[in-house]
């Protein structure tokens, strides 16, 4: 079947395979880790800018520098992924994470950080492309976007822990963070050594591995692929846009302590994010049974009904409904993160899925830091952060109207 009514199980065997969910497991705890690092420092703006003197430019750069570095490394590290071991990738990516992470507790100029910033994105560049495309090989269909979800809810409990930046930089200095996490990631880095393999399946030959050429004629042809990089780039916009400044926004909108405003912008969002990815995920999973489109529509109408609540938080003037707003954006891109790399399978094919992913997260990173800067220099200016946000809101209408224009085709 190739029309409209075809499905993902019309292929022989979707069932996942052994060791399936163990690697999940493993995979949630890498994440969780990685995501923590990004938004400890966002919720930690007070305190580092107390210790080491910078504009709010400066620290927009910050996170600006880790997302380019990261995204424009992005796609050699889904290459690196796709033509040697996705298991080892991960395993790399994890201790040079944890090396950074500690050696950035060292820092005592705003240089010294910001170099530790761009070292951290060429660290995370090989994560999460050989992260998912790891998943995906396990997970042949009827599980894929379920077994997505459950790793991506691993980043949003990260990015929720990463609340806890602004309460450990208030009452033990903000490199106390820094320097913990990294020694927990060593740990882990062990762990993962011990247990995580590849799929057996993906075991390939050297003649039928992904060269780096052959990955971008095949996915630069491929139209479904540049709608997705345009949806995904304009939700890094917001995602980003909310997560670097978020918490800045809360603290002078609502007069509350650095502990308080990292917490509310960083809690509530993910732990609805968690909710979204979980039930986005199974959603997912259950419409694709018997509609070839279902993974394509369940982030695209949660996307939509969540945009208005996008471009409201910056009028409210009830920190309540600045909650709800923040609940409404993270459910609906956890909805969003727990179907791209299950749509990615359903437009590249299995050789190219890491690289795939490395160029949506290139556009969705430099788009993302163009963002985090912007929002600095807005305040530079004494341009409110509500026209950042405000524009954060049109981004997710129409990053989830683009879906409409995907054409997913069956594939393992």
């Amino acid at each position: 079947m190739s029309g409209p009514a075809a499905t993902e199980c019309d292929a022989a065997d979707t069932r996942p395979l052994p060791r399936a969910w163990l690697i999940v497991g493993l995979l949630w705890g890498v994440g969780c880790l990685n995501y923590l690092d990004r938004i400890m420092l966002t919720t930690m703006r007070d305190s580092i800018k107390e210790a080491i003197p910078m504009g709010d430019d400066d620290f927009g750069a910050l996170t600006m520098v880790f997302l380019w570095v990261y995204g424009v490394l992005s796609p050699i590290g889904g290459w690196l992924a796709d033509r040697f071991s996705r298991s080892r990738v991960v395993l790399a990516s994890l201790a040079v994470w944890s090396l950074v992470t500690w050696a950035t507790s060292f820092a005592q100029t705003y240089n010294q950080l910001l170099v530790t910033r761009a070292l951290m994105g060429i660290s995370e560049a090989c994560y999460i492309p050989a992260a998912l495309a790891l998943i995906a090989d396990y997970h042949r269909g009827s599980t894929r976007s379920l077994a997505t979800g459950i790793h991506m809810s691993g980043i949003y409990a990260g990015m929720a822990m990463g609340g806890m930046g602004g309460w450990m930089a208030e009452h033990h200095g903000w490199s106390s963070g820094f320097f913990t996490f990294g020694l927990v990631g060593v740990v882990y880095s062990v762990v993962l050594m011990l247990l995580l393999r590849d799929a057996p399946r993906a075991i390939r030959s050297g003649k039928e591995m992904a060269y780096p050429m052959t990955a971008i004629r095949a996915l630069g042809g491929n139209r479904s692929f540049w709608i997705i990089a345009a949806h995904w780039g304009l939700l890094g916009f917001a995602g980003w846009a909310f997560v670097t400044w978020m918490p800045t926004f809360l603290r002078e909108q609502f007069l509350l302590s650095q502990t308080a405003a990292g917490f509310t912008a960083t809690a509530y969002m993910q732990v609805a994010a968690f909710c979204g990815v979980l039930v986005g995920g199974a959603w997912a999973d259950r419409w694709s049974r018997t509609q070839l489109r279902g993974r394509v529509r369940v982030p695209m109408i949660a996307l939509a009904l969540a945009s208005p609540f996008v471009f409201m938080t910056s009028y409210t003037g009830a920190l309540w409904f600045a909650v709800v707003c923040l609940i409404a954006f993270g459910f609906a891109r956890g909805c969003s993160d727990a179907n791209m790399m299950p749509i990615l399978c359903q437009v590249a094919e299995p050789r190219h899925r890491a690289t795939g992913y490395g160029m949506l997260n290139f556009f969705s990173c430099c788009i993302g830091g163009v963002a985090s800067y912007l929002g600095g220099w807005m305040k530079e200016q004494d341009v409110g952060l509500h026209v950042l946000l405000m524009g954060s809101g049109i981004g997710v209408l129409v990053s989830a109207l683009l879906l409409h224009f995907v054409r997913p085709v069956r594939r393992e």
